[in-house]
């Protein structure tokens, strides 16, 4: 009985001791399965999709070395009708846009005024005149009397003063006339040039003050553009200069040359002005505004668009594509002159890339150096 006991007891332990090595063995594979998870290769980086229109091509074109400018159109001859007499405005005859020819009577002003001033000048012309005569026969008489002795030497003395006085008074009396006269002649308005009215600046029936505004008379034959360059380009700018502009409101490019540059810098911009003389184009009006590019010489080099080389590192520099290996390279660049190539705004490269390569178009986004990359 005693020995069926202790079997039993031996049998139960070794039971434990098993069930307890399993246990211990569980927890060990348990713990060794994540490490074997982690040692699996990651996948491999997906390519970068790209189209034709993502990439620019290192070419060889004519570099337009140029200058921008943008301005507004202006008459280069132009003046302004005004009243060079106070009075009722009876007549204004052109309005905006209407023709008219140097000395071309384009309004009147009420006369009446004008036309008394001259009666009164012309009444003192012929009371001076009488005074004249009055004072003439006095000194031929007194000259007779001096001659014979009965007047003394200073009497005569004392008509030739008067006789000159008269003269004065005549000559003055005949200038005030002609002031009279000639603002008679004001109270007709006349066009100072011949061109296109820009503006009508009164209307008839107003009375006008003295040097009243009534038109505004432009040349458009011949007109300028008033626009401002940077300092920084100044040294590149020319007089006689040609030029291209894109005018708003006319469809075809505009042909200019560089006519006057400023002596003195514009104070808060310290910008330049600069004037150009357009040559004549339908649909030209003076106001419109203009833009366009002063240029100063063309050569044949290679090129890229500007927005193509990034300058987010110390060296300029592309992101070419490495067709043969399917990877995007970082390439630095050597630059050179700016200027346009059909509009668009270019650079010279000058090395460490070959003509034919493929670049990433500036519009991307900053790409990594070797990301790979396929082209659709």
């Amino acid at each position: 009985m005693k020995r069926s006991t202790a079997l039993a007891a031996g049998a139960l332990a070794l039971g434990l001791l098993g069930l307890a090595g399993w246990k211990l063995s569980s927890r060990t594979a348990g713990a060794t399965a994540p490490a074997s998870a982690s040692a699996t290769p990651l996948p491999a980086q997906a390519a970068l999709q790209l189209q034709d229109s993502d990439l620019v091509t290192l070419r060889r074109a004519e570099l337009v070395d140029a200058v921008a400018l943008t301005g507004s159109l202006k008459a280069a001859v132009s003046a302004l009708v005004k009243a060079r007499s106070a009075g009722e405005l009876l007549e204004l005859g052109p309005r905006e846009g209407d023709t008219v020819r140097a000395g071309q009577i384009v309004g009147r002003i009420d006369p009446a005024d004008a036309q008394l001033r001259l009666r009164q000048a012309e009444q003192q012309i012929e009371s001076a005149q009488a005074q004249l005569d009055i004072a003439g026969r006095a000194l031929d008489n007194n000259r007779a009397l001096v001659e014979q002795g009965f007047i003394s030497p200073t009497a005569l003395e004392t008509s030739v003063s008067n006789h000159r006085a008269a003269q004065a008074a005549l000559q003055s009396a005949r200038a005030s006339a002609d002031l009279a006269r000639r603002a008679l002649d004001d109270t007709v308005l006349k066009a100072p040039i011949s061109g296109q009215v820009a503006q009508r600046l009164a209307q008839p029936g107003e009375r006008v003050a003295l040097e009243a505004r009534l038109l505004e008379i432009i040349d458009l034959d011949r007109l300028e553009l008033e626009a401002t360059v940077p300092a920084a380009e100044l040294a590149r700018t020319r007089i006689g200069a040609g030029a291209v502009l894109q005018v708003e409101g006319v469809d075809t490019p505009v042909r200019a040359r560089v006519l006057r540059i400023s002596p003195a810098a514009q104070a808060g911009t310290r910008s330049v002005p600069v004037h150009l003389a357009i040559e004549p184009a339908p649909g030209l009006r003076a106001g419109l505004f203009a833009r366009g590019r002063i240029e100063q010489g063309r050569r044949s080099t290679l090129v890229l668009p500007l927005s193509a080389v990034r300058v987010d590192q110390p060296q300029p520099h592309v992101i070419e594509l490495d067709a043969g290996a399917g990877l995007l390279r970082q390439r630095p660049v050597r630059t050179g002159a700016r200027g346009e190539v059909d509009g668009t705004a270019s650079i010279e490269i000058l090395d460490c890339l070959t003509e034919g390569a493929r670049v990433l178009a500036g519009r991307l986004g900053p790409v990594r150096d070797g990301t790979p990359a396929v082209l659709r």
